[in-house]
């Protein structure tokens, strides 16, 4: 076995380096992804062993970089586009939701989109305006794309691999304020499936739900409950788009309650769906609403603030104890 343990980007890193050795039709396009490898380094040394051809720096053009990866994509190849930073995505929205997440369907089938968007996302890193955003619902709510944002160095790695496989559009959100955790990576596994959630950790009184940088907060949160008599289970969704709800389902007819947790505003968040979905099912079982934690409907605040609106430990444990409390 392969296992060796790695931070989140060097996981990333090396998932693009099999699939560029795999397959010659994948590219990675993007602003300084070459020689610089990338603001965080994730394409660090790509350009260097596999050309200019294969590893492209683009203009500062987003929607030029889309439409360029679906006329690629059109002849056959596998564009990974890197968007430098969550808030430089929207001047590629059009192409993304007009073309890209259309191709498919107006092509009655007959056209595939296997273009992977990549979008460091999410706050923490005392970032300026337009640099710790979480538009991940903007893209779940598009029909035609599938939304992923992987949590740990492990899935890094596969759901990067099984994005770049897939002839389906990926919008592929990594929580940058991981980056540097680390994590086993077997690189000989046999992945589970991409759209699959995953429960990173077993309890009995309330399921704790979460995605991408969230998931190493709940856990921790799950931990300072157990010190007081509660069992939390967390739930890692994984994908955004489409959800795992099965899962989720099963684990709240354990528990009897959830709490959903997402770094982007709760008002339209993810975690609205969520909530929804599961009251719908799971009515009989539930002993108290569902809850949302996350940040607050604000643009996103200058770097000293961000603290004071990231939704952390205290605000994921307070929704603990008003759910325990019903």
């Amino acid at each position: 076995m392969a296992v060796t343990r790695m931070p989140l980007a060097k996981a990333l890193n090396t998932s693009l380096r099999t699939a560029l050795e795999t397959d010659p039709k994948v590219l990675i396009m993007g602003e300084d992804v070459g020689k610089l490898g990338g603001v965080f380094r994730i394409t660090d040394g790509l350009q260097k062993d596999f050309g200019e051809d294969r590893v492209i720096d683009t203009p500062l053009a987003e929607s030029g970089i889309v439409g360029t990866a679906i006329g690629l994509a059109l002849r056959g190849y596998r564009p990974v586009v890197e968007i430098q930073f969550d808030g430089f995505v929207f001047p590629a929205y059009d192409q993304i939701v007009t073309q890209l997440a259309k191709m498919h369907a107006r092509a009655l089938g007959t056209v595939k989109m296997p273009v992977v968007v990549r979008i460091p996302y999410g706050g923490g890193i005392g970032a300026v305006e337009h640099h710790s955003e979480s538009p991940e619902a903007l893209f779940a709510h598009v029909a035609g794309l599938k939304v992923v944002s992987p949590s740990n160095s492990s899935d890094g790695y596969w759901m990067l691999q099984q994005a770049i496989q897939s002839d389906d559009p990926v919008i592929f959100f990594e929580p940058k304020r991981r980056y540097w955790d680390k994590g086993e990576v077997d690189t000989e596994a046999i992945p589970g499936e991409l759209h699959k959630a995953r429960v990173a950790r077993t309890g009995t009184d309330l399921t704790l739900a979460a995605y991408g940088p969230m998931v190493k907060v709940c856990l921790e949160a799950a931990a300072a409950a157990e010190e007081e008599g509660r069992s939390i289970e967390v739930v890692d969704l994984r994908s955004v788009s489409p959800i795992d709800f099965d899962t989720i389902q099963s684990s709240v007819e354990k528990t009897g309650r959830l709490v959903v947790a997402h770094e982007a505003p709760v008002f339209f968040g993810s975690g609205a769906e969520i909530a929804a979905r599961i009251t719908e099912r799971c009515f009989y079982h539930l002993e108290a609403p569902v809850l949302r934690v996350g940040g607050y409907h604000a643009p996103y605040p200058p770097a000293r603030l961000e603290e004071e609106y990231l939704p952390g430990l205290d605000r994921v444990l307070d929704a603990v104890d008003r759910a325990l409390a019903y």
